[in-house]
């Protein structure tokens, strides 16, 4: 309740500060040509311009405004105007070269020119698309982006896949540097607070030039909110709601800054019930599990983000601190956990749908990271620094495995209830230096980390270990003419990796003598690789080609190298092998987008050949001693082959209908070793987005108004590795309705959707929970407003 006043004053105080004035204009370039996709951003609605340069912002507030107009290949323009009556505002952007320019699609208009200056397929999301999508998790909202899927537990928890590739082989950055949790467990999600992402740049393909081990299938890049406009003092709150799993929450922004010192907050909580699902009951091996009302018991959860962003902003300095503290408490499914799903007090789960019971997990991750940026006439230079400290318990009831005491011993300092903790600690060092030499634009850069993980709980899977890696590397974008645009670079990492001794805390018999069994052993394993990266682009009229060539590489994990113990979620017991090599993929990406009046069509397909990819294989053993009779799988390395892609296609019928299809295709198979000829775990299907899209600006109150619909099929997935279950293809229709409505001068920006319409029973093949045939949530209303508001505007 006290949150709620707060909001409310908030809310009321905003109310004044709106007003309903007209920004627009026509964005050209120094040939007086118009520049089609220009971004128009300001603090509180952005747009593009459309064909013939001209653009249209409504509803805007009374006072000073800052403006960006940006366009790839241009000095983007930052003015201020005076909003006390509708303005119009014509620019002449000028040309420039761009040092080591980064991929950015902010708006599907844009699509068309970003192709230009990059190799590799990359796709960038703003706020606005991330409302509009909005999922359980920042991942699950970015399935709407060709080529990306998740492995989601629940309706909160999930870590991305790109092209068939996830785990530790996807960097996700949030402001520069690489988020480290314990991301290497199917069961763990990324910390990550999508009300807080500004946007996010997706990377499809081998990336470790920039970014080092582990970006060998792409890099997502997590930026927030731009820097306050000066002299402004403000914020918004959002509010969402949803009815499958009874969710509320909401995250309040508030943000102050003067001529160049500012502060940005924000406070996000969640609450959330069960999940609903199509069935009534999950049948897991032999066992046919009833769902009370349809409800995967206990997967409720709870989550209460905090974030504070501070920092001086100059026109050639700017030093930003970003602070966060994510804390979440959720639910396991409590059949799918455990050695006997069957042993489960229903009646204890079933008496409310809000409640935690064992098993659970609670995760509180900590960040601090500093960006300094220095821009001069002939360079510029980027530093950022990170701590990160991800701290993660599992809980459960004790149960007696193997030799473990049937009753939990008093002498034991560690509760009875917690299975498994971790904390880990990450310390990171970024460093970047942009120059251009005539028509070469070189960037040079350091990436450096350290990781230390200590372990906590009665049970036992990876042991504490460190690790230390680095890497330096060196790019050229080349622009050999108008038409041809030249990518190489280069890098060079070393590593080392050094676990730690475990031993069981219980006795085990061996040869009529009581032992303390050892499950690892101190090593240490050291690391190097080369990178290599080449990358061209050939731009005609309505024709954009682009091609690129690289080598990657990834360092293997602990759990890779030294696990030895049951994974209680997935009844299996797996074992490290330390004697694997650094993983090394060589990927040839293919691009052509052909665009012509109001139609777009961009095909980017991929081959890529792992020589040692790295992957849990199951044996024909089984162990007693700690999993009751579970398969044992073991990590192994076997030549892998994958090919497959993407294609967009976009239609605008008029300026107020708009189509588009996007379609997606992996193929993966095994080389060599004992599963020759089978696929990789976590395969997606082949799947195919239809959109239809009706936009329009109905009234004065009401702009930016939107209905769309989507159709999702997805195909069969017969390609499968034992001891995975063929997926039957599935339908799917979602809708979507929203728009820009200013009532009493105070502009709401409201998003509805409606996911999985006619409540069908869906089985995702990439899903944590398909093993044991959990279908994906039931229908589900999504309702999410946002409003914003001024409390002192300009000086």
């Amino acid at each position: 309740m006290r949150y709620l006043i707060i909001l409310f004053f908030l809310l009321w105080f905003g109310f004044s500060s709106y007003g309903q004035f007209t920004l627009s204009g026509k964005i050209i370039n120094e040939k007086n040509q118009p520049l089609t996709g220009s971004h128009i951003h300001t603090k509180y609605l952005n747009t593009a311009s459309n064909p013939i340069g001209e653009f249209e912002i409504n509803g805007l507030p009374k006072g000073e405004l800052r403006v960006y107009i940006s366009y790839l290949g241009y000095t983007t323009c930052d003015t201020l105007v005076d909003m006390t009556e509708d303005v119009v505002l014509n620019v002449k952007l000028k040309a420039k070269i761009d040092v080591m320019s980064e991929v950015v699609v902010e708006e599907e208009s844009t699509n068309k020119r970003l192709k230009k200056e990059v190799a590799l397929n990359t796709e960038v999301v703003n706020n606005t698309f991330i409302q509009k999508n909005l999922g359980g998790s920042l991942m699950q909202t970015l399935e709407r982006v060709g080529g990306i899927s998740t492995i989601s537990i629940g309706s909160g928890q999930s870590k991305p896949m790109i092209r068939g590739l996830g785990f530790n082989r996807v960097v996700v950055t949030e402001n520069g540097v690489k988020h480290e949790g314990q991301q290497w467990g199917a069961d763990h999600g990324l910390e990550i607070d999508q009300f807080a992402v500004d946007e996010v740049k997706i990377v499809k393909g081998p990336a470790s030039l920039q970014y080092g081990s582990d970006a060998i299938g792409g890099v997502i890049e997590i930026e927030k909110s731009r820097t306050p406009e000066k002299n402004t003092f403000g914020g918004s709150a959002i509010l969402t709601g949803k009815t499958n799993n009874n969710l509320y929450g909401s995250s309040v922004n508030l943000f102050k800054r003067n001529e160049s010192f500012f502060i940005d907050s924000r406070l996000t909580y969640l609450d959330y019930a069960d999940y609903k699902v199509p069935t009534d009951f999950i049948s897991i091996y032999s066992y046919r599990a009833p769902l009370y009302k349809n409800k995967l018991r206990n997967t409720a959860g709870n989550e209460f983000n905090a974030h504070l962003t501070t920092g001086i902003s100059k026109d050639n300095f700017s030093s930003v601190f970003y602070m966060s503290n994510l804390r979440t408490k959720s639910g396991l499914f409590a059949n799918a956990h455990g050695l006997e799903p069957r042993n489960v007090d229903t009646d204890l789960h079933d008496a409310s749908d809000r409640d935690i019971q064992n098993p659970y997990q609670f995760v509180n991750h900590f960040k601090i990271i500093n960006r300094t940026r220095i821009t001069q006439e002939k360079y510029k230079l980027e530093f950022e620094l990170g701590f990160q400290n991800n701290f993660r318990e599992e809980f459960s009831d004790y149960i007696s495995h193997g030799f473990m005491p049937p009753v939990y011993p008093d002498f034991m300092t560690i509760p009875n209830t917690l299975e498994r903790g971790f904390n880990k600690n990450t310390y990171s060092l970024n460093a970047k230096a942009f120059f251009s030499i005539k028509n070469h634009h070189f960037s040079v850069g350091f990436n450096g980390e350290h990781h230390n993980n200590n372990i906590d709980g009665w049970g036992f899977i990876i042991p504490e270990y460190k690790q230390s890696n680095g890497g330096l590397f060196v790019y050229d974008k080349f622009d050999l003419s108008e038409k041809m645009v030249l990518h190489a670079g280069l890098r060079y990492d070393l590593g080392t990796i050094e676990t730690e001794n475990y031993f069981d805390w219980f006795t085990t018999p061996i040869e009529g003598t009581e032992t303390n069994l050892q499950r690892a052993f101190a090593m240490q394993r050291n690391f190097g690789n080369l990178s290599w990266s080449l990358g061209a682009n050939y731009n005609l009229e309505n024709v954009l080609l682009r091609a690129h060539f690289g080598k990657s590489f990834r360092m293997p994990i602990a759990k890779e190298l030294a696990s030895n113990g049951v994974n209680y979620h997935q009844f299996s017991y797996e074992l490290g092998n330390p004697n694997l090599s650094a993983e090394e993929s060589y990927q040839f990406d293919f691009g052509i987008t052909w665009q012509k009046k109001r139609f777009n069509l961009d095909i980017n397909p991929f081959v890529n050949y792992f020589p040692n990819y790295i992957y849990l294989n199951p044996t024909p053993d089984f162990d007693f001693a700690y999993g009751a009779g579970n398969q044992i799988f073991e990590y192994t390395e076997s030549e892998v082959l994958r090919y497959g892609g993407e294609v967009k296609l976009n239609y605008a019928f008029t300026e107020n209908y708009h189509t588009e299809v996007i379609g997606e295709y992996v193929y993966a198979e095994q080389q060599s070793g004992l599963k020759k000829g089978f696929t990789l775990p976590f395969s997606p299907p082949p799947s195919v987005l239809l959109n239809f899209t009706y936009k329009k600006d109905f009234n004065e109150s009401f702009k930016n108004g939107f209905a769309g619909i989507d159709f999702k099929y997805v195909g069969t997935q017969n390609e499968i590795v034992p001891p995975e279950e063929k997926t039957p293809g599935y339908e799917l229709i979602n809708l979507a309705f929203g728009g820009d409505w200013v009532l009493n001068k105070q502009l709401f920006q409201i998003n509805f959707q409606v996911q999985n319409l006619l409540n069908s029973k869906n089985l995702n093949h990439t899903s944590f929970y398909r093993l044991i045939g959990v279908p994906e949530p039931g229908r589900n209303f999504i309702l999410t407003v946002k409003i914003p508001f001024l409390i002192q505007n300009g000086s």
